[in-house]
């Protein structure tokens, strides 16, 4: 890749940044364009040929995406408040472009989320950023000793598709057992991969670290332990809804050029933030990929 390349990259994934950190504000194109240092004459052009959708579109897909977050997984939220944060004047048209979009209501979304057309609408926006997707390398590997953790588990089994509604019990369960993220660390360990044929066939346990005795409230709720060991870790900073690619680089890049062994326990992450807690370029986790 060409420095000039490296530079221009650099200036559009800086632009995403800001949309990111900034979804309260105005992001006329005046000042979207100014943080990438490009003449507003060109930009818009520019951004489209670059990540497929207009500067409108993009700010609107993230607004309406941290919006459907929040009513899915948060109960710290009203409808109200989540239109305004969305840019919106008025909850009815919040509501209008949201049923327009996802084919329900917010309200609708927010008790039962039909997660098919959801995960279809944001397709164009995860297709954005994977665009400027960073590319690993052998320096962004370490091997780490780590400590064996007891978990409670929680299982998804089945198509991925669904697996919304699975992080939904998830996040209601721990709340109610008092295993605040900040407290009690986060993992999901994947026992397939992301689109198995058939999509039946799919495997993760969603994890939380906790030593005391489980609660299960009702949830099919189990004790586990992620064990310790050599394990190398790939941080992933930013978009960390799918984490395939690095787990791919580990499997198919990093360990045959290693000459190290990969050990009887499947690959995982821990998920050190979230969004919409945090922008969506600042969501970390670490991919942990066990070694004998």
């Amino acid at each position: 890749m060409t420095a000039a390349l490296q530079n221009y990259q650099a200036r559009m994934r800086r632009v995403l940044d800001h949309i990111d950190r900034h979804l309260d504000d105005d992001l006329d194109l005046d000042a979207v364009s100014a943080v990438a240092a490009f003449s507003k004459f060109h930009f818009h052009r520019q951004f489209t040929a670059t990540f497929g959708l207009s500067v409108h579109r993009y700010v609107q897909l993230a607004r309406m995406k941290r919006a459907s977050y929040r009513l899915a997984y948060s109960d710290a939220h009203n409808v109200t408040d989540i239109a305004m944060d969305a840019g919106y004047d008025a909850p009815d048209a919040f509501a209008r472009a949201f049923r327009q979009r996802f084919g329900q209501s917010p309200s609708s979304f927010q008790k039962s989320p039909d997660w098919e057309p959801w995960l279809a609408a944001f397709g164009p926006l995860d297709n954005a950023r994977s665009k400027l997707m960073k590319i690993f390398t052998t320096d962004d590997v370490t091997i780490r000793d780590v400590p064996a953790t007891k978990v409670a588990i929680m299982e998804h089994r089945g198509d991925p598709a669904t697996l919304g509604d699975t992080i939904r019990r998830f996040i209601a369960w721990r709340r109610s057992a008092g295993l605040h993220p900040k407290t009690s660390p986060t993992f999901n360990v994947w026992h397939s991969e992301r689109r198995p044929v058939p999509p039946a066939d799919y495997r993760m346990d969603l994890c939380v670290g906790t030593d005391h005795p489980i609660a299960a409230n009702g949830e099919d709720i189990t004790a586990g332990e992620i064990p310790g060991g050599r394990c190398a870790v790939l941080r992933v900073v930013g978009y960390t809804d799918n984490l395939e690619p690095a787990a791919l680089y580990l499997y198919r890049d990093w360990l045959p050029a290693s000459g190290e062994e990969a050990r009887d326990f499947p690959i995982y992450c821990q998920r050190l933030s979230f969004f919409p807690e945090v922008p969506e370029h600042e969501a970390v986790a670490d991919v942990f990929l066990p070694l004998k």
